[in-house]
């Protein structure tokens, strides 16, 4: 029996579901019971009937599935996988932020902590993000914590006044403006689609700019051929399998996240032999954190 088949009967004998993120590694995906961007696996995480939850991805994902599924189980195929990202922001400045507006409404991507989301009105992701702020009444934004969705939210909706925050992802950041031009010299014929957590020079650049499943479904809608593909490159996978007569190009360096690459197939089959990896959380933090992220959902579908 090779790793593919022990993975499919553990699934099976064990009750367990996986849950993949796009910038996971290909193989991993394919074995994957559903792959997809943030938004899309905390919608299907409250859909799914089994027990066990098993997340290929970082860990800000399982305790989103924990909070929206606390009578589930859910474990992580590596559990050192993290987010940078979701750690640059603290409770004291959202406190010092409520402090100084009195109309604000803490707006925390979902790439942030279970702890965060505690302190948070709402949570968004970067492909509901622009509806969900719209459809909020506050006037004062604070959004927390990457700085380059904030600003290109901000854009969206020039009647809110918005307060940043300094945080972001390093590999959107490493994608820069020169790498974008050069790589339009070499491809002259290709689109640029870009992530908005990309720094706003880069997305000036860009021919469109979605989130990382509105990406895949431009590429997949449009017919040209080649694009140059500005966010994580575990994205090429889905976008190969769905389009492979198209061509996908970096901006000619790797576009590379190491924590989500930790994820392998055997790190995902040894989980399912001894669960281990399981995500705890305390009643108290799941109910608390779960408020923003069923406003989000609510908010989403306005």
């Amino acid at each position: 029996m090779d790793i593919k088949e022990e993975i499919a009967q553990l699934k099976q004998q064990k009750d367990f579901v996986i849950l993949a993120h796009y910038y996971v590694d290909g193989k991993v995906q394919e074995i994957a019971d559903y792959v997809g961007d943030s938004y899309y696996l905390s919608k299907v995480a409250t859909e799914i009937p089994n027990k066990n939850i098993l997340f290929a991805g970082v860990s800000f994902m399982g305790e989103s599935a924990k909070i929206l599924n606390p009578e589930k189980n859910v474990y992580m195929a590596d559990s050192t996988a993290d987010c940078p990202m979701a750690h640059m922001i603290d409770i004291d400045k959202i406190e010092q932020v409520r402090k100084e507006y009195e109309d604000v409404a803490v707006v925390c991507y979902v790439n942030s902590t279970a702890e965060i989301k505690t302190h948070s009105d709402v949570c968004v992701t970067s492909s509901n993000a622009v509806k969900v702020v719209r459809n909020l009444k506050n006037k004062y934004i604070f959004f927390i914590p990457d700085n380059n969705l904030g600003h290109y939210v901000a854009q969206q909706i020039p009647e809110k006044e918005f307060i940043f925050h300094d945080g972001f992802c390093h590999v959107h950041k490493s994608i820069e403006a020169n790498l974008v031009q050069n790589a339009k010299k070499i491809h002259p014929d290709a689109l640029v689609l870009a992530h908005p957590e990309c720094t706003g020079d880069v997305l000036e650049l860009a021919d469109f700019v979605g989130s990382t499943s509105q990406i895949i479904d431009y590429a997949t809608e449009s017919t040209n051929e080649k694009f140059i593909i500005c966010t994580e490159m575990g994205v090429f996978y889905e976008l190969s399998q769905k389009n492979p007569d198209k061509k996908f190009y970096s901006v000619g360096h790797r576009q590379f996240c190491p924590n989500m690459k930790k994820i392998s197939l055997e790190k995902v089959v040894e989980v399912l032999r001894n669960p281990t990896n399981e995500i705890v959380l305390e009643k108290e933090t799941i109910e608390k954190a779960n408020v923003p992220l069923e406003r989000m959902l609510e908010l989403a579908e306005i």
